[in-house]
Parts: structure tokens; sequence; C-alpha cells
């Protein structure tokens, strides 16, 4: 971080002009290095904000100043070594040091599921503790993590408890700035936001957070400001809206099968409706992930606690954990009995583009397949790593797709990589025993396959 500071060496007219170039820059921290955090810090700092990113996790911070990042996110790394080395962006383990240098700090700490489906605060009130505990001049909290409404009221009676603790007056604000970040497409969806959403109860704080976000919106500024419990609401009813269309394509996708009917040729017939759009109508295998699954199972819960049921979203909830299986149900009806069966799976991250295999449907499909007593052959261009972590040594992972289809029965695509599109079918079929290919995100060509030979399925299709 650079601070300018005054000097009695300088004139005056040199310490105007030095204090007057330090007030074009916002100092700001982020608490919190997972996704959101990171990749919202660096981002900032990209624009020229002076960024300060802070987590407990003294490994992690120690290889990010490193270079060594701990998520895999198009485009990331480069950023963030490029800040790092223009002195824009700084990790630390101690948010105290900063405190008195920052206008803003976010708070991007994760919000797990407990075991009712509701969000785990303990992590973002242990971030308004400290920041009740350590500051000395008016700073605003914001937070970017995803809330259930009424949080906010409990970070502000959580600071000011700690500063009556400490017996001062310490003007500050509360505000929530829900990020809207697709994984593959983080960096582009924060440059070039489509909105941004505020939830301020302040004109100060609202003055803030337009100064900081300007930059991002010179074209098209459009920061939607709002009260906060509107803010908080946004973000999950944004992720249940998404949500909701998926599941309710996959639905209709099953019974399209039942019917006859080819879902794609649906998906076009009402996508075409303005009122529709095309935008998530794509029929597949279900949706993973770290915030549809999560935030789909809070929003539920937060019906429940004010005495409602949030019935269409029960029904999307049940709808894609039934859909995670449906890859598993087509490779058995086509396949029988899978036990002894070497199963290739194409794919393991929840979405291309990502690492990440929280809530992804590979799991699902390789657990019920192992059950089942088949060998798994797996392969995926990022989450190899990840699919380790998770479960260890009980598939085989290969080198490629090919590699993974090297004496398969089963050839099935979980994840749609854009590797994956326009395989060379020809080798794939000298490489399997078996024939059968499960298109579990419907991107490959019924005839094409089927003229080579194969026994093709997909999501929708009779």
């Amino acid at each position: 971080m650079v601070i300018f500071r005054k000097s009695t060496n300088f004139v005056a007219q040199k310490e105007v002009r030095i204090i007057t170039f330090y007030q074009l820059y916002m100092n700001i921290a982020i608490v919190g290095t997972g996704y959101v955090g990171l990749v919202s810090g660096t981002c900032f700092a990209e624009m020229g904000a002076h960024v300060t990113c802070v987590d407990v996790d003294t490994q992690k911070i120690e290889k990010l100043k490193n270079g060594i990042m701990p998520i895999y996110e198009p485009g990331l790394e480069e950023l963030v070594k490029r800040n790092v080395e223009y002195g824009r962006l700084q990790f630390t383990t101690d948010l105290t040091s900063v405190l008195d240098d920052v206008e803003v700090v976010f708070s991007a700490v994760g919000t797990p599921p407990d075991e009712d489906g509701s969000a785990d605060l303990q992590y973002v009130l242990a971030v308004a503790r400290q920041f009740g505990r350590s500051i000395n001049k008016y700073t605003i909290l914001v937070t970017k993590s995803t809330v259930p409404v009424g949080t906010a009221q409990k970070v502000k009676a959580a600071i000011q408890e700690e500063l009556d603790k400490r017996g001062v007056q310490v003007p500050f604000d509360v505000a929530s700035n829900p990020e809207f970040l697709k994984e593959g497409a983080a960096i582009k969806d924060f440059m070039s936001p489509d909105r941004v959403v505020v939830g301020t109860e302040s004109e100060k704080a609202k003055e803030v957070m337009t100064r900081l976000y300007k930059p991002f919106l010179i074209n098209n500024f459009r920061v939607i400001f709002m009260d906060i419990p509107s803010a908080e609401m946004t973000k999950y009813a944004a992720n249940a809206m998404l949500a909701t269309r998926i599941s309710f394509m996959n639905d209709i996708a099953n019974l399209c099968e039942r019917v006859g009917a080819n879902v794609d040729s649906v998906r076009k017939g009402i996508g075409t409706d303005a009122r529709i759009g095309t935008k998530f109508l794509y029929a597949g295998c279900g949706y993973g992930g770290s915030c549809f699954p999560k935030d789909v199972k809070a929003l539920v819960h937060t019906g429940l606690d004010n005495g409602y049921h949030m019935e269409v979203i029960e029904a999307v909830e049940r709808v894609n954990e039934r859909q995670k299986s449906i890859v598993y149900d087509k490779i058995v009806k086509m396949a029988g009995s899978v036990k002894g069966k070497a199963i290739a799976i194409i794919g393991l991250s929840f979405k291309p583009e990502t690492d990440d295999m929280r809530e992804a449907p590979a799991l699902v499909v390789i657990d019920r397949l192992l059950k089942d007593g088949a060998t798994v052959r797996v392969f995926d261009p990022i989450a190899m790593e990840e699919c380790k972590r998770r479960i260890g040594d009980s598939v085989t992972y290969c080198k490629n797709m090919y590699d993974a289809a090297d004496g398969a029965d089963v050839f099935a695509l979980m994840t749609e990589w854009r590797q994956f599109r326009l395989p060379s079918w020809n080798v794939i079929k000298k490489c399997m025993t078996g024939n059968i290919v499960v298109d579990g995100r419907n991107i490959y060509d019924r005839q094409e396959l089927e003229a080579m030979g194969f026994a093709y399925t997909r999501i929708g299709e009779k």
C-alpha cells in the first residue's frame, strides 16, 4: 500500500500537491481470499485502488505473496502478479494493521450451509467483531458474502457491541454489495458488470461506494442503490431464478423423453419468446458449484424462519438433486449391470473454466458407479487435483479423454469443456471396449455418432 504522509521537509505547495494526489486513490481491505475476495480485490487493484487482501490462513497468504493461486480462474494469476508488482495489491493476515489506512473493508468470507441448510454466519460476525475492536475513524464495512436478509443488522450490532466494550464512539456504516460473478468469467463480470447492487443506510456510505465503483461503469454507470434488506434478498433471488430455469428445463427434458419430444426443439421454441429468452434453458445433468445449491437451500430456510414455505424453490432443489443421477441412470439403462465394467467420466468440475467440484454432478455419478462395482476412469482439464483431494485414488486419473476412453465400456460426458466438443470419434471408437456414449450436456450429434456405430443417449430426447 502506498501511503503519503505529511513531512516538514516539503514546501507547502508540494505538500498540498502530494496530499491531493493521495486523495485520488482509494485504500480498501478485503477480508477473505477465496473466490470472491481474491477476484474482487485484484480487480479493484487493476482499476487503481490500493488493496490489502486479508486472510487468517497463513499458508494461503504466503503462497499469494509468492504468486501461487489458491483457485483457478482464467486470467487471475496474471492480474495478481501485475498488481503486486505495481504495489497496488498486497496480502496480510492482520486486518487491524491496515484499518487506519482504509476507507472501506469488504467482508468476503465463507457462509457455508449448516446441516439444516441455513447460512453459517460465524465468519461474517467474526469479521464484524474484529472491525469493531479495531477501527479508530469512520470506515464502512461492506458485506460481499452471500448472506440472509437481516444479516446487516447482526453485523451492525456486533460492531457496536465491540465499540461499547472499548468505551469509544467511532462513526461507521455497514453496507451490502452482493457479488454476481460467474466462475470462469469472473474477471470480465467484475470489470464490466451489467449492474452493481449496493444496499446502504446513509448518504455518506452511498457517496463512497459510488466513487469506488465509478471507474468500472464509466460508459454505462449503473449502480443500483437500495435499502440493505433488499440488496441482501436480490442476491438470493437472482440465483434462485437461474436455478429455477435450469430445474424447469430439466423437468421438461425428462418429460420429453417419455412423450417422444425433443427438448432442444422445445428450448428453441420457447426461447424465442422475448418474455422468456434463451439463457439458462439448456437441459443437462443438474447444477452444482458454490452458489446455486447453497443459496437455494438458504432461501428455503429463510422462508421457514419467517413462517413461509418457498414451494417453488423447494421443488427446484428436489428436481436438481434427482437430476444429478440422470447420467448414472442412463448408463445403467444402456449397459445393464455396471459391475466389473469400465466407465469413462469426461469432465469433473461443476462447469467449464473452473476447478470447482463443490456439489458437482460428477461426484454423484462416480459415487454410485463405484458402489455398483464399476471401475471409473476420469479426465478433466483443470479439476484433476481437486478430484484427488475429494475422492483419493478410488478412480483412475487419465491424461486426456482418449486415455480415459481406453478400454471403457461407456463414455459419459459430465462437463462441456470446449476441448470436449469436437473429439475424434474414430479414435475413441478404437480405444473403447464398448460403444455406449452418454451425453450429459447435449453437445454431440446423434446422427453422427449412430452412423459410426455408437449407442448414443442424451437428456430430453427419446
